[in-house]
């Protein structure tokens, strides 16, 4: 850990020193829930925006090789990122400061982010840390919000624009297509977007097509803004995605240590989510304090088509999770600071059933389903936090949450009902020092926590790994403690961020071996309290403008982490990524061309688990080190149109990305185009 410190550091400083001092301003709204500088945030943060965004086929694919972000990928069509050594229901996802994580959120890996249409974000925002404040619940390792795009009309009069986009590419036989109209004026505007994508089977750098990897997805949205005043605003947003069958594709394709697979047939058949949102905003109302209101819904369904390998029965599942949200927070910029005071109520609802189909007869019986079907989850939390200047270089920001999550879960023949009532305190601090103009430190500290929910507690069925979960509904709130310190540095030339962290995880919920095994050879586990995980690293990113058309970009991340379970004592942390980065350089000519080049890289990691190891998605000794070299040439015509080729994996490198269920794509080529109008 010294010695890559010392290694950022002596990369960075005399590029630095030459640097001229200039602020570069960004305006975020995650890590305060109001739109702030990124100056005056303390934490991590990792943004990207729409073009990188429009460029993916997925809204997770835009999430790799990022500052402080690692994407796991189980299959195509989905994406999960992992963030400080944690991931699926340790990250709290939101979309617009609404909750995408629901009660069936599991703690490893989900495919949920990538239900969230392309075409409907503006950007997305990681905040990386323990937020517990402003966000409780599930903002264990850090925050990944999607902020959605909306029209922005600046004259009365009624204007109509508008946007198509249309890609192919090689390596997955990809064909993506979307369009997008947005029609109004300053008062009231709309916008309206579709997108479909259809893919083949991926090539690998071996040449070789996996199959069955190939998915299709549908898209669509409306959304409705207006601004009767200049103090107030509203909206209603509603957008729709579903995959109607994906194929999950490390059951179907032997594995590390397989000579067949696990299974002869896994669909996600569908995967769906539909969300709709209205928002009421007040500047300078009751009390003098900006308000805003939120109320949400959404609808995520789990459905699945299962048969184990050569089995001669079905299964079919069908899991749905409906969440509806309200938030209300008042807010105030004062002159020494600000904050921000709010409500938040979330109502979650799962419904889950299981029917098998005899294969040779065509007979179907009632199982128990996956979740105790009627389960529901209830939520409400009250926070507060202050953000003040106390001394002419000295910011802190501290705040509090207090939060009351109430689980109940049906009998079933399986188990016994169940009523789990929790009330945690939680908190956070942070500090920043502006050392010069262009210098500052920061560090955080943050308490944090997840209660259980119906996934961790109800859970029934086959799990990766060869496993087979049984409930437990004695399960207790996970807690964490995180603290990091860092540096930022920002001129018209240089941008440099620099984070070290650590993080403790008590009461850690995770799979535990009972000793049986199933009829078919699964390993029957059980989710308890029962590990505590030690995880630290370091996060780092720059970016360097070389001349007024050259840029050069860096990220580099690393974590390590140690964990003790019962029965096991102490080993390496489940799935940590390795040592990762990615370099990157940038020509835009400021008329008709950018050009990138990059390569994008990740070193081995043999530090493995137990669970990592009877993984059949991880080489057991160890996923092997990789770099993958691309480029992209962009050429604007006639102030409409837009062509774009992209070259990836030149060399046509065969690799895995950590904990990932199949290889990468290999060498690719993808041609895209867009008109604007």
């Amino acid at each position: 850990m010294q010695r890559l410190l010392l290694l950022v550091v002596a990369i960075a400083a005399p590029l630095l020193s030459a640097a001229e001092e200039s602020e570069i301003d960004e305006v975020v709204v995650t890590a305060t829930r109001r739109a702030v500088s990124s100056e005056q945030v303390s934490s991590g943060l990792t943004l990207v925006g729409r073009e990188r965004v429009a460029a993916e086929k997925l809204i997770t694919d835009s999430l790799a090789s990022n500052v402080g972000v690692f994407l796991q990928q189980t299959t195509p069509g989905q994406g999960a990122p992992i963030i400080r050594g944690l991931k699926g229901s340790s990250i709290l996802h939101l979309v617009d400061g609404m909750r995408l994580n629901n009660a069936i959120f599991r703690s490893a890996p989900t495919q949920y982010l990538a239900l969230v249409p392309v075409t409907a974000v503006e950007r997305v925002e990681v905040l990386r840390g323990t937020p517990t404040s402003l966000y409780g619940n599930d903002a264990v390792g850090g925050v990944v919000q999607l902020v959605t795009r909306a029209p922005n009309f600046e004259s009365s009069e009624t204007e109509l624009h508008g946007e198509a986009f249309a890609s192919f590419d090689t390596a997955e036989l990809a064909r993506t297509t979307r369009a997008t109209i947005d029609f109004g004026n300053r008062a009231l505007a709309s916008s309206f977007s579709a997108e479909y994508l259809k893919t083949g089977n991926r090539r690998t750098g071996s040449g070789e097509r996996i199959g069955p990897s190939g998915y299709e997805a549908k898209a669509a949205r409306l959304l409705l803004a207006g601004a009767p005043a200049d103090d107030r605003s509203w909206l209603f947003d509603i957008h729709f995605l579903e995959q109607p069958e994906t194929p999950r594709v490390d059951e179907l394709v032997p594995g590390f240590g397989q000579s067949e697979p696990s299974s002869s047939e896994f669909l996600f058949a569908p995967n769906r989510r539909v969300f709709a949102h209205g928002r009421y905003t007040v500047t300078d109302g009751l009390a003098g304090l900006d308000w805003n209101a939120d109320l949400a819904w959404q609808r995520i369904d789990d459905d699945r088509i299962t048969r184990d390998f050569e089995a001669t029965d079905r299964r079919l599942e069908s899991n749905s999770s409906d969440l509806y949200g309200i938030t209300l927070s008042g807010s105030r910029i004062t002159e020494g600071g600000s904050w921000i005071v709010g409500a938040e109520f979330y109502d979650d609802k799962v419904d889950s059933r299981r029917i098998e189909e005899d294969l040779l007869t065509g007979a179907s019986q009632l199982l128990v389903s996956r979740f105790p079907d009627g389960s529901r989850v209830k939520q409400a939390a009250l926070y507060g936090n202050v953000q003040r200047q106390v001394a002419a270089r000295h910011n802190l920001s501290a705040g509090m949450r207090v939060s009351k999550d109430d689980v109940t879960l049906p009998a079933t023949p399986v188990s016994s009902a169940a009523a789990i009532d929790s009330t945690d305190v939680g908190g956070d601090v942070g500090w920043i020092f502006d050392a010069s103009d262009r210098w500052q430190l920061l560090a955080n500290v943050g308490l944090g926590f997840r209660a259980p929910n119906v996934f961790d507690l109800g859970t029934l069925g086959n799990r990766p790994g060869n496993r087979f979960n049984i409930p437990n509904t004695t399960l207790d709130a996970e807690r964490v403690l995180q603290a990091d310190v860092g540096v930022r540095f920002r001129s018209d030339r240089v941008r440099f961020d620099l984070a070290v962290y650590a993080l403790r995880y008590d009461d850690r919920i995770t799979s535990i071996g009972t000793g049986a095994v199933t009829a078919d050879g699964r390993d029957i586990v059980q989710s308890v309290n029962a590990a505590e995980s030690s995880i630290r690293g370091v996060e780092a990113g720059m970016v360097m403008r070389l001349s007024d058309d050259i840029a050069a970009h860096a990220v580099l991340n690393y974590t390590w982490g140690e964990q003790q379970a019962v029965g096991v004592g102490t080993e390496p942390a489940d799935r940590i990524p390795p040592l990762s980065g990615k370099v990157m350089l940038s020509y835009d000519s400021g008329r008709d061309y950018q050009l990138e080049s990059w390569v994008r890289f990740a070193g081995g990691q043999d530090r493995l688990s137990a669970r990592d190891v009877s993984d059949t998605r991880i080489d057991p000794q160890g996923t092997a080190g990789w770099a993958s070299a691309g480029v992209r040439l962009q050429r604007e015509y006639a102030g409409h149109w837009r062509f774009s080729i992209t070259f990836d994996n030149l060399l046509d490198e065969r690799y895995r990305v950590h904990g990932s269920g199949l290889d990468a794509p290999g060498r690719n080529f993808t041609f895209g185009v867009r008109c604007r109008w």
